[in-house]
């Protein structure tokens, strides 16, 4: 009985530890899990170990309720963010299409006429081609003058022809008519233009300052000088054209009395200067032209002016001929060695003076 009495005691107290959590544990879980079978217990069952399965199975059976549990929590918690995942995509499409729009390359710019012209240019042109020579500009660099003096001086001369042409309008109008009537009787006409020496002296320097202006423009449009000054350069020439002409009429007057063929002289004087005053006051629009034109329109009206005057100096030596052919008996060959020893050679030798000093610089 005693024995019988330990292992009964010994079975309750291995109950009570083993049974009372699982009970406290089921107690918790009441709510979720299925209520278990009552279990009827006999006398031979309490004095019987519990086996050790069942309690493995009912705390397995515990556990699985316990994570079908949270996982339900789980999956409620899932659908309460699952449309705020779903709306996730169109932000992404959205992001896509930006991606897109800023990786297109950009649209190319319109070709214009300027790089159109410049591909031309750079294939027909030869000089900007590979392989060509390089040809650089060697022209000097002409430092900026100040030209409004020239405009005072070309209405100056102007205003003197027109003054002279005012003044004396019958000797003007006699001047052209002798230069264009050479069958006129010379005596006669000498003697009308004599009686006027006021204006003959007038119009004789008018033509010596228009020469000389025209030289100056002919010397800077070909840029003979360019460092000389003009207020030095101008009065020098027309010095130069007086100092010539002077000479001319002084031998002129010598030859005539030497040999003494005065009036041969003093016709072939009046030719010489009728043609030079003609002259004067056709030089009056070439230099306007000459000083105030472009250099293209210049260089045009400077041949002009050359043309004219050699058209002047033939008219004045065909003149010559047939008036000394009336004094003197002479041959075709003599007229022209006159005209190369006293015309042609001073004008050549004051030519090569002029270029020497311009390309040498010395005198």
């Amino acid at each position: 009985m005693k024995n019988h009495f330990l292992v009964r005691h010994w079975l309750l107290l291995l109950f009570t530890i083993c049974y009372l959590p699982l009970m406290a544990q089921n107690a918790d879980s009441a709510h979720t899990a299925a209520p278990a079978k009552p279990v009827t217990r006999t006398a031979a069952d309490t004095t019987r170990p519990k086996p050790r399965v069942a309690k493995a199975r009912i705390d397995s059976n515990a556990r699985k309720a316990a994570v079908r549990r949270d996982t339900v929590a789980v999956k409620r918690d899932t659908a309460r963010v699952a449309p705020v995942i779903a709306a996730a995509p169109v932000d992404t499409t959205k992001k896509a299409t930006d991606s897109v729009v800023v990786a297109a390359p950009p649209k190319p710019k319109p070709v214009s006429s300027y790089d159109i012209y410049m591909k031309k240019l750079a294939v027909e042109n030869i000089f900007l081609q590979p392989g060509k020579p390089t040809y650089r500009d060697v022209n000097l660099l002409r430092p900026f003058r100040n030209l409004d003096w020239m405009v005072y001086l070309i209405a100056g001369i102007v205003l003197l022809v027109s003054i002279i042409r005012l003044a004396y309008q019958k000797y003007f109008h006699d001047l052209f008519r002798a230069f264009l009537n050479p069958t006129l009787s010379q005596r006669q006409l000498k003697d009308q233009l004599s009686q006027s020496p006021f204006p003959n002296f007038l119009f004789n320097a008018f033509f010596i300052i228009s020469l000389g202006m025209y030289l100056y423009l002919v010397l800077y449009r070909k840029q003979v000088f360019p460092q000389a000054e003009p207020w030095m350069l101008i009065p020098g020439l027309i010095a130069l054209v007086a100092l010539v002409y002077g000479t001319k009429y002084v031998v002129l007057r010598f030859c005539g009395w030497l040999f003494g063929n005065a009036d041969l002289a003093d016709a072939y004087i009046f030719i010489l200067y009728l043609i030079n005053k003609i002259l004067g006051v056709l030089l009056v629009p070439f230099l306007v032209i000459l000083a105030f034109c472009s250099a293209e329109i210049a260089q045009t009206f400077l041949y002009i002016s050359i043309f004219f005057i050699i058209l002047l100096v033939i008219y004045r030596y065909i003149r010559s001929y047939s008036l000394v052919k009336q004094y003197l008996s002479f041959s075709k060959l003599h007229f022209f060695l006159y005209l190369c020893a006293f015309e042609v050679a001073p004008v050549l030798i004051l030519t090569k003076v002029l270029l020497n000093i311009w390309l040498t610089g010395n005198p």
